[in-house]
């Protein structure tokens, strides 16, 4: 097979926008179609490489999964090798109980497997997970396992009937993944099933070439071009992904790949020496950035400056030559370094991280590393804090009210959760009877017809909404109608503030229901490593800013709302202060686990605070 410099010039504009994407760099906010692009560039390469051994009855499976090996292990577990002390010294117990899981997936090339169980792509919980990234990796090696044996058995049935078959398995990958993203996106983000037709178009253009060869057409290949730019500059986190979107990035590449010829524009571009060395090394770079972004998020007190973090970024790619100098090369050289030695190695790293990784789950993140007092503090924020937060809220959703006591309404997401948890915690749950209803945040929590609400919410969410709907249920508005109060709890958003009044008109005329409305309570970004090592007074007396954000968005709830019954909770947890909060209680206990939902201490303290409020009202 030819050696083509524009390719490896197309490899550095796929790593490039990825490592800048992760980097926080809002103008690459489609970067993370680069890992499309390599994709289709591994689908075109691996399959010209296969077909070609096939038609002069070269092709060998040990052969082919040698050269694999040999591209992909040495690098990949050298960055597990230099993850896993910095894991150790760094990571808090539940961010190392994920490391060692995604080591154990990662060895058995499942981590896409994995993280689509355990995390979304594009969550800030994601950013702080070093071996994130290797979940592309698997999907090749998934594919690399199946696709040759597919290869190796069908070729007996002639070229012309290998090329249509995988012309429709692609087509059925892809309409797969129209539907994954409406229905499971994050699946359909992470899985091969809705991956595979991006290989596969490579592998339509390494039969294609294989036939006609690369054509010279500059009119196409600068169209591949501009449509890959245009995904990377105009894509963002809520493009759906994979899709029919993702046709523009991946046609482009197809374009490049098959008509970027020789003295073509988008060739002597792609050509250039400093694009095709980052190219050369675009894997180890690829390897890198993730893990360097990860820890820094995880040691900053504060989120790292975009200065700091092309700092990082630049530091990855330095490493990445010299790891693809050092390592990659001299692994690829077979008169270096000899088939059963990678294989030998290979075993051996791998059963030494699954042993770190089972030893990691099973001591429970390794809290031996931490001292008795600190361990108590961190068992507060890890220990089944989610299954609280949703239980008392979950048993009264089928609630039916007690003619005796005052009939409460609670409409909500997460937060609405959280203030049931304040009502049962405190006595003010002993004279009214609640009852539930959850609304995704990601929906609206408000009372409008799905039309008026459509052009806010992300397509990737439109199905789900589609079907949580409540504007026309039945029980619902048997609720609204009947209660003596309905009260409302969200994590609002700035466009709901634009449409709460239109809502809150539509339920009045409904029922004559007394309504409350309960602002948003967001504290200051919990971090937890400043608070290990102080005493309880220490902590008590923290106060720490509170974004800007979600102060000036509690203002514009309480203007909009001035005729309603608007309860400031954002003042109310953090102690009388909208501007600096307290997230800890007078006895150093913390009010939440993760920055916006509450442990039972915080919820102890919002509804001690709130009985205050509601006092005159005969709760008590």
């Amino acid at each position: 097979m030819k050696y083509r410099k524009e390719i490896d010039g197309l490899r550095a504009l796929a790593v490039l926008p990825v490592i800048f994407f992760h980097a926080g760099f809002k103008f690459f906010s489609g970067g993370f179609i680069g890992v499309d692009i390599f994709f289709v560039i591994s689908g075109y390469l691996i399959t010209s490489i296969i077909i070609e051994d096939l038609e002069n009855k070269q092709f060998s499976f040990i052969n082919f999964y040698e050269r694999r090996a040999r591209r992909i292990l040495p690098a990949l577990f050298l960055v597990i090798i230099f993850c896993i002390p910095f894991a150790w010294i760094w990571m808090l117990p539940n961010q190392i109980k994920d490391f060692s899981q995604s080591l154990v997936a990662i060895s058995f090339f499942v981590s896409n497997i994995f993280f689509w169980r355990e995390s979304g792509y594009f969550s800030t919980d994601a950013e702080k997970m070093p071996l994130l990234h290797t979940w592309s990796l698997s999907v090749e090696e998934q594919i690399y396992v199946i696709f040759p044996i597919f290869l190796f058995f069908l070729w007996r049935f002639g070229k012309n009937r290998v090329f249509w078959s995988i012309l429709i398995i692609s087509a059925c990958s892809l309409i797969l993944s129209e539907w994954g993203w409406r229905f499971k996106p994050i699946a359909n983000f992470y899985l091969t099933p809705t991956r595979a037709w991006e290989f596969f178009i490579g592998s339509v253009a390494a039969f294609i070439i294989q036939s006609k060869g690369v054509q010279k057409n500059n009119t196409l290949s600068l169209l591949g071009l501009v449509a890959i730019l245009f995904s990377i500059f105009v894509y963002d986190e809520t493009t759906p992904f994979p899709s029919i979107y993702s046709l523009v990035p991946v046609l482009g590449v197809l374009m490049i790949v098959l008509y970027a010829g020789k003295d073509t524009f988008v060739e002597k571009i792609l050509s250039y020496k400093l694009l095709v060395g980052i190219g050369l090394i675009s894997y180890s770079a690829y390897l890198w950035h993730q893990p360097f972004f990860a820890f820094a998020r995880i040691i900053s007190s504060h989120h790292p400056s975009e200065l700091l973090m092309f700092i990082i970024a630049i530091s990855s790619i330095m490493f990445a030559f010299i790891s693809w100098k050092y390592v990659e090369k001299p692994f690829r050289d077979s008169k270096i370094i000899k088939l059963r030695t990678i294989f030998s190695y290979s075993i051996l790293l791998m059963f030494i991280f699954v042993s770190f990784g089972i030893y990691g789950i099973l001591s429970d993140g390794i809290k031996s590393r931490y001292k008795q007092e600190d361990l108590k503090f961190l068992n507060q924020i890890f220990d089944g804090n989610e299954d609280y937060v949703t239980k008392r809220f979950n048993e009264r959703l089928s609630f039916k009210w007690q003619d005796n006591s005052i009939k409460i309404f609670l409409v909500g997401d997460s937060y609405a959760q959280d203030l049931t948890n304040a009502i049962y915690e405190t006595q003010l749950g002993n004279n009214i009877s609640l009852s539930t209803w959850y609304i995704n945040s990601k929906c609206g929590n408000l009372y409008l017809p799905f039309e008026k609400r459509k052009k806010f919410i992300n397509k990737l969410n439109t199905s789900m909404c589609i079907s949580d709907d409540h504007y026309e249920n039945k029980e619902f508005k048997f609720k609204i109608s009947n209660a003596d109060e309905i009260w409302l709890a969200s994590s609002w958003g700035d466009w709901q503030a634009e449409l709460i009044s239109e809502s809150l008109i539509n339920l009045t005329s409904l029922t004559n229901a007394k309504i409350r409305i309960f602002g948003r309570k967001d504290f200051p970004k919990v971090r937890l490593r400043n608070y290990l090592g102080l005493s309880i007074n220490e902590r008590a007396s923290l106060s720490e800013p509170v974004e800007e954000k979600y102060i000036n968005l509690n203002k514009r709830f309480k203007e909009v709302l001035n005729e309603y019954d608007f309860i400031d909770v954002q003042s109310i947890m953090c102690g009388g202060s909208s501007i600096n909060c307290k997230i800890f209680d007078e006895k150093g206990l913390i009010k939440t686990f993760d920055g916006g939902h509450l442990t039972q201490s915080g919820a102890k303290f919002y509804g001690k605070k709130l009985i205050k409020i509601l006092e005159d009202d005969n709760y008590e």
